[in-house]
């Protein structure tokens, strides 16, 4: 089986997934449905052989990465202060 695009863009494609797929497991909607999102998202965009977009298409990921961290950081921060209220 040989990849559509050179071997360090997909290293960091599947890095990407990798870190999309442990941040899945705690998001609120459950982790079957945000694997199966996820997994749709990347197979969407698997034709894809230019390495201009698939950079760009990283960079995406890489900012959903960002906001899912971010969305669960305030989720705990507000946890925390109801606690203490």
């Amino acid at each position: 089986m040989t990849s559509a695009f050179p071997s360090p863009l997909r290293h960091k494609v599947l890095n990407v997934y990798k870190q999309l797929l442990f941040l899945g497991k705690d998001y609120p909607l459950g982790y079957p449905w945000f694997k199966s999102r996820l997994k749709n998202a990347f197979m969407k965009n698997r034709e894809i052989t230019d390495p201009k977009k698939i950079e760009k298409c990283i960079e995406q990921a890489e900012y959903v990465t960002k906001e899912i961290e971010t969305m669960y950081y305030l989720k705990k921060y507000r946890e925390m202060k109801k606690r203490y209220e």
